[in-house]
């Protein structure tokens, strides 16, 4: 337990950025759920839009130091890699119907 009032402030804003970070990450969470859910259903476009969101969100996320910029970037390559393999595959099938 901490002594010192500034021992205390310390604890409570170290509350507080924890909550913080976690809403976040949450946040990060749920956009993926979505792009990955548009990219489930195939369709591209709404794959695309969520794609471009989460992204965006990565960006504000790391910018804020809640995740390492890296991590955002490296979250934000395999999305997009994941996107590309989908229309690639289902490209591949259309020309085969074709």
């Amino acid at each position: 337990m901490a002594h010192s009032l500034s021992a205390k402030k310390r604890v409570r804003q170290n509350e507080k950025g924890r909550a913080r970070n976690r809403a976040r990450k949450v946040l990060i969470k749920d956009q993926i759920k979505g792009f990955l859910g548009a990219l489930g259903s195939g369709d591209f476009t709404k794959a695309q839009e969520e794609l471009r969101k989460t992204a965006q969100r990565l960006d504000k996320v790391a910018a804020k130091g809640t995740i390492h910029k890296n991590a955002a970037a490296r979250k934000r390559s395999r999305l997009t890699l994941r996107l590309n393999a989908a229309r690639a595959a289902g490209a591949g099938t259309k020309a085969a119907k074709a």
